[in-house]
This record gives structure tokens, C-alpha cells and sequence, in this order.
């Protein structure tokens, strides 16, 4: 990313969105969109086709970062079960944020309602991969059945971020990581 000062109107647009977007929702304007990222609607509409494919490019720029926020930094000294639960651990972490607002990507699939919507095939394209990364690790923890242990882990990951993003359950007492030990325990996973 450019610094601010000399950050392209693409990189200030795309900033104004992923901020903007993820306090406020997708229904932000163009207007305000522009207005926030110093930037012309004449020169948003010479960069992207529209507010849509602004709301997808930030998305896509942010994946590696939240990927990051999630991923150990050494998975290769953890066990499956160690990794699994570490996501649940950070999300924890980050719940208590005042900035918290939820998981960004699971905010866009439940505002925009429309899977051929571009911004929603890029979270739903996130959301595929952590549910994949669930799946391997459940496999190589030795999970009984590790498609229903992953689909049971984004309930979990989904539901907990949904309610501490809104603010009607704190995280930091633990509840995700216990409920997530459970599931692991009952899908025969080894610690």
C-alpha cells in the first residue's frame, strides 16, 4: 500500500471503501465514498464500473490480511487441533475491538442477498477457503468426519463473529473456544 500522502486515487478509494464499508455497510453512496477518499466521482468511474466493483476490489485487497489476522504464525509447530482452535482464539481476541464489527466478508454475503453480485463471490470465495482449511486440518487431526466437523466450525466462526460484531455476545470469556473443543472432542480429533 502507498503511504498516505502519496497513495493513488485507486488505493484511496479502495481504503475509503474497505473503512467505510465495514462500519457503515454496503449501502454507503458513491458520494460519500468519493467524498471520504478525496476523490472525484468522475475519476472513481474512470478507475472502476462502478460502486459494486469498488465494494469487490476492497474486499479482494483486504484477503490477505485477514487470512494473516487468523493463520499461526508458525502452523508447522502446532498440531491440527492446536490451529484450529488458534482461529477461534484470535477471533476472540479481535471481538472485544470497539472497532469490531464481525466478519467482514460474512457482513457483505448477509447485506447484499445476491450471490452473482461481485463483492459476493470474492466472501464467499473466503469463506469456501476457511472452510476448506477446516476440513484438511480436521482430516489430518483425524476427525471422524471432517466435511461435518468444517461445516459445524463455520457455524461456529460465522454465528460467534455475527453476535460479537453486533454486540450482543462478548468473546473473551471464552465461549467460542469451549464450544469449538466440544466439537473437536466429539469428531474424535487428537490433541
Amino acid at each position: 500500500m502507498a503511504t498516505p500522502d502519496k497513495a493513488s486515487p485507486r488505493d484511496r478509494l479502495l481504503d475509503a471503501a474497505a473503512g467505510l464499508f465495514y462500519r457503515d455497510g454496503v449501502s454507503i453512496g458513491v458520494e460519500a465514498l468519493c467524498r471520504t477518499a478525496g476523490v472525484s466521482k468522475r475519476s472513481m468511474y474512470q478507475l472502476f464500473d462502478g460502486k459494486d466493483e469498488v465494494l469487490a476490489a476492497s474486499l479482494e485487497r483486504r484477503i490477505p490480511w485477514y487470512e494473516a489476522q487468523l493463520r499461526p504464525a508458525e502452523p508447522e509447530a502446532m498440531s491440527p487441533r492446536r490451529q484450529i482452535l488458534h482461529v477461534f482464539e484470535r477471533l476472540a481476541e479481535r471481538s472485544v475491538d470497539p472497532g469490531y464489527h464481525g466478519c467482514p466478508y460474512l457482513a457483505v454475503l448477509v447485506e447484499l442477498k445476491d450471490p452473482e453480485h461481485p463483492a459476493s463471490a470474492v466472501a464467499r470465495g473466503v469463506k469456501e477457503r476457511l472452510a476448506a482449511g477446516f476440513r484438511a486440518l480436521a482430516e489430518q487431526g483425524g476427525a471422524r468426519d471432517p466435511d461435518l466437523l468444517a461445516r459445524q466450525l463455520m457455524l461456529v466462526f460465522d454465528g460467534a463473529s455475527a453476535r460479537a460484531g453486533a454486540r450482543v455476545e462478548r468473546l473473551d470469556d471464552g465461549l467460542a473456544t469451549a464450544t469449538v473443543t466440544v466439537l473437536l472432542d466429539a469428531a474424535g480429533m487428537r490433541t
